[in-house]
């Protein structure tokens, strides 16, 4: 197992998410910078939050076209995993990779603050390890977060099971006071079909470490680890 964290111009969490997967959880890990192609061994592929080619088309939209990406839907394409936060996760659904798609947050404003979130299922390599039932609280920094896709698209992603978390409150209620940006169906992370890419818009990485007094992130990076 080999992580690789893609950087692009404008990550800005690449280095959190490199220090809990190879500092706290003890994982081979390198960066990937975003022109090159070599995948360099990795079984892993991780891409990290922040604001990728400045946000300055439509988050994620630029990155996607970066050359490393057409060697991570490959891997994607051949069954490797791929876990995309915040703007990893735009960066997936705008590649076609996730379906739906970020928008606005319903505030029109920038949102960074402690969530909670639940997990929807426990059969996906995110989540294997969360306990059932648990809200998580989990840090969230975006101004595009709101999850939307069409209601065919939310029928097969809840048919699936593709749906990984909804924004719950703190006793594990899903309900629209929960809800931070106005996601569709308070969601907070999905799946593909094949249960090998995943996304999310709260910052596990954030949330993994003793020292930030908060380790609820750490359930996912257990499961990513033993699955």
């Amino acid at each position: 197992m080999k992580f690789g964290v893609v950087v692009f111009p404008g990550s800005n969490c690449d280095e959190d998410m490199v220090y809990v997967l190879k500092d706290v959880m003890k994982q081979e890990t390198v960066k990937l910078w975003h022109k090159n192609t070599d995948l360099e061994g990795c079984t892993h592929i991780v891409l990290p939050g922040g604001f990728s080619y400045g946000d300055y088309l439509r988050s994620g939209a630029i990155a996607k076209f970066s050359p490393i990406m057409q060697s991570v839907i490959e891997h994607a394409n051949n069954g490797g995993f791929v876990f995309g936060v915040c703007n990893g996760f735009q960066i997936l659904c705008e590649a076609g990779l996730l379906p739906g798609a970020l928008l606005h947050n319903n505030s029109r404003k920038f949102i960074c603050k402690n969530v909670f979130i639940k997990s929807e299922t426990a059969n996906s390599k995110v989540t294997s390890k969360v306990p059932a039932n648990k809200a998580l609280k989990i840090p969230i920094a975006h101004g595009e977060g709101k999850y939307f896709a069409d209601d065919e698209t939310l029928k097969s992603l809840n048919a699936n099971g593709q749906v990984l978390f909804r924004y719950c409150d703190e006793s594990g209620a899903v309900n629209e006071n929960a809800n931070p940006n106005g996601a569709t169906e308070n969601i907070a992370g999905v799946c593909n079909a094949g249960k090998n890419v995943f996304g999310m818009m709260p910052h596990p990485e954030r949330a993994s470490a003793a020292e930030l007094f908060n380790e609820d992130g750490r359930f996912l990076f257990e499961s990513i680890i033993n699955n």
